[in-house]
Formats: structure tokens, sequence, C-alpha cells
């Protein structure tokens, strides 16, 4: 592609390319860097994006798309998703089009110039295997098919881009391949077993640090200045933590497609799925189900201001200002007494919402109600619901 030299030259460019015959902007793209397997060299292991887009950036998309073009690779629009390895003329093509910006290209600006320049300079002075970096480009919110576009979701995923519930991760844990990780890096579990002896031997056996198809969330995503995780291993890549979040040790978990939308605390467990909300807290212990663990495939959100007490298990969704009693666990279809008095005032904390007259109560029939206070009868062992009358605030030198 020549050398654009002004913006107005640029966006007629964009403009082209966009009206052309069966175009079509993707949903995701991006430039990844691939780990082979170590035996098997067809085997992918894990794609690395310094940089991804998700519903944007279109015109850095138009560019890549007809760059590609220009190699000789041809772009099927109908296909869910496309990969296509990256060369040096490809990216001089690119680097020439993005020309009009290239001087503003640092920090938060042009993020895709940034990733095509520091990848031009790199397999410059390094060189690169085949296939070591590939444009992935997603049409569609398919099944996932391939290891590049998968962790492209999970990207978009863990950096927000995406919608936590948002995208189909169905065939996720079809398309990634059970891995060694060690200090970050990817091991086919084949290779070791094959050089296990040599490597034991010579004193070269790795560190293992876990096995997963999955990456720890750490490994991919840089996150906000007042998030803190102190362990890595409590929150897995495709988790999304809000900025101001703490992930404490212990038992907490924060699995993928699941997370905050707001300042939390968790100690607990978050459940792939699992949704919690701004100001709440998750106790020591305390356990939210996720699709598979119990709630009958229903996801469950968690709203703002509310608290899971320690080692209790929540299994259906809980609105605002809500509060669950430590070791408890309120199940779909658990047993819940309600007074008359503490009824009306539930009602009250809910209007528009209709909730039947009764004194007991389906843990599904409660399902999102806000300001409700769950215990249990000191004396009889009952469950109940009340009308809650405490105000759970976090500790903002903590967030």
């Amino acid at each position: 592609m020549e050398i654009l030299e002004t913006e107005s030259a640029f966006k007629e460019r964009i403009q082209e390319i966009q009206n052309s015959a069966g175009y079509k902007n993707p949903l995701g793209f991006g430039i990844c860097r691939i780990d082979f397997g170590q035996l098997d060299s067809a085997k992918i292991l894990q794609a690395t994006y310094p940089s991804m887009n998700w519903n944007e950036n279109f015109g850095s998309a138009a560019i890549f798309i007809k760059n590609a073009q220009e190699q000789g690779y041809e772009i099927d629009y109908t296909a869910d998703e496309v990969i296509i390895p990256v060369n040096l003329k490809f990216l001089e093509g690119c680097l020439n089009a993005f020309t009009p910006y290239s001087d503003e290209a640092y920090g938060d600006a042009h993020k895709n110039i940034q990733v095509i320049s520091a990848l031009y300079n790199h397999i410059k002075e390094n060189g690169m295997r085949d296939g070591e970096f590939r444009l992935v480009l997603l049409f569609n919110d398919a099944a996932c098919k391939s290891v590049e576009g998968t962790y492209l979701k999970l990207y978009a995923l863990s950096t927000a881009k995406a919608s936590l519930r948002s995208l189909n991760l169905n065939g996720a844990f079809g398309a990634l391949h059970n891995v060694a990780w060690s200090d970050g890096q990817p091991i086919e579990l084949e290779w070791l077993r094959e050089n296990e002896i040599e490597l034991k031997i010579s004193n070269q056996y790795p560190k293992i640090d876990f096995i997963d198809k999955f990456p720890r969330f750490l490994q991919h995503i840089i996150p906000a200045n007042n998030t803190r995780i102190l362990d890595d291993s409590r929150v897995r890549f495709g988790a999304q933590l809000h900025a101001g979040t703490t992930i404490m040790p212990g038992a907490s978990y924060v699995n993928f497609n699941a997370g905050t939308t707001g300042v939390s605390m968790v100690e607990g467990r978050i459940s792939s799925s699992a949704i919690v909300g701004d100001g709440s807290d998750v106790g020591g212990g305390a356990s939210i189900l996720g699709v598979l663990s119990g709630t009958d495939g229903n996801p469950i959100s968690i709203g703002k201001n509310t608290l899971l007490g320690a080692n209790s298990v929540c299994g259906i969704p809980l609105g605002d200002g809500c509060i669950l009693d430590a070791g408890i666990a309120i199940l779909a279809g658990t047993k819940i007494l309600i007074s008359t008095d503490q009824l009306e005032l539930i009602k009250s904390a809910n209007p528009g919402t209709l909730i039947k007259d009764a004194t007991v109560f389906k843990g599904s029939e409660l399902s999102g109600l806000h300001g409700i206070h769950y215990r249990q009868d000191s004396q009889n062992g009952a469950l109940i619901a009340r009308r809650s009358t405490r105000e759970v605030k976090l500790n903002a030198d903590l967030h």
C-alpha cells in the first residue's frame, strides 16, 4: 500500500475499502503472538495480544484487511473467524497507511499503530518463526473454534471491552489445550512426558505452577492501579475485575466470564457467569454458585452494596442492599419464612415488583429482590428473611 500523507487521504482510503463488494467490519480483531507446542509444532498452546479491538477501530481493521489481501490472502466475510499469518510486507503496508498518525501513536493513542511499529522493529531485529504472529478477525460471535479466536474473546472480557455473559464461549474448552504452565509459559504435557528422564537427570525439570487450559488473569492483563490481587492463582483469565476490586488470598477465586462490575471486596468464590455489583462484599469462604453448580443453568447476579457472610452459599440472584448471614445456604428450592410485617417492608423496598402474599417462600421466588436480610432462627434453625436494616459499606481506604 502506498504511503498516505494526510488524514484526508487516510479517510478516503478507509471509505474506499469499506465500500468494496462484500466488505464487513469485524466484531473483534487483533494481532497475536503464538506459543507453539514443544513436541507438536502444529499445536498452539497460547495466543498473546499486545492490544486487541472489540467493536471498535474499524479504520485499523480496514487497513489490516486490505494489506492482507495485497499479500494474496482472501478474506471470507461470511466466515466466523479468519486467521492470517503476518509478515514484514504486511507490516510495511500498514505503516505506510498509518503515516498521518504515526507521530501521535504513544501512550493510550493509536494502539494498533504501536503494535504494528513495535512488531516491525522486533521482526527486523530478531526474525520470526513461520506463523508466529497472526492477524485474527472475528466476524461473528459464534462458538469458539481456534485458540487464537478463543483468546481474543477472553481478552475482550478481561479488558471489559465486552460485558460479562455477553459472548458465546461454547467450544472454548474444546479449542484450548490442557498444558503445564511454568513462570507464565505453556509447556506441552506430551513433551514433558517424553523428556522427563533427561530433564530430571540434568536438573532441568521445570517448576510447574499449575496445569489448566486457561492461563491466569495476570499473565495477560494489567489491572487498574487501585485493583489488588493478592494471589495470582485466584483469578482465571477471562474474568473481569472492575477498578478498585480487591481479591484476597485464601478461599477467594474468580472464574472466567465472571467478576465484578464495581468496587468490591472478594474473599470467596465467584463461579463462572456470576457477577458481583458495586460496593458488595463476598465474605471469606462464601460461594456464589455457577451455572453448572446448582442454579439450574440460571446465572447469578449480586446487586450493589450486598454482603455475603463468611462461608455462605448463594444460589439465587440478589438485589441491592441484601445480606446473607455467615454459614447459611440460600438455593432456588430453599424454604424461607417471612413474617407478615416483614413481607410488607420488603414489598415497600421493591415497588412495582409483584410479590405474593405468603409466609413461606422458595428461594427462587425471592430472586433479585432488594433489601433482604437472610438469616437463620437461632432457636429452631429455620431460614428466615427480613427487611435489611443495615447498610453495607466497604472501607474506602482499602479500595
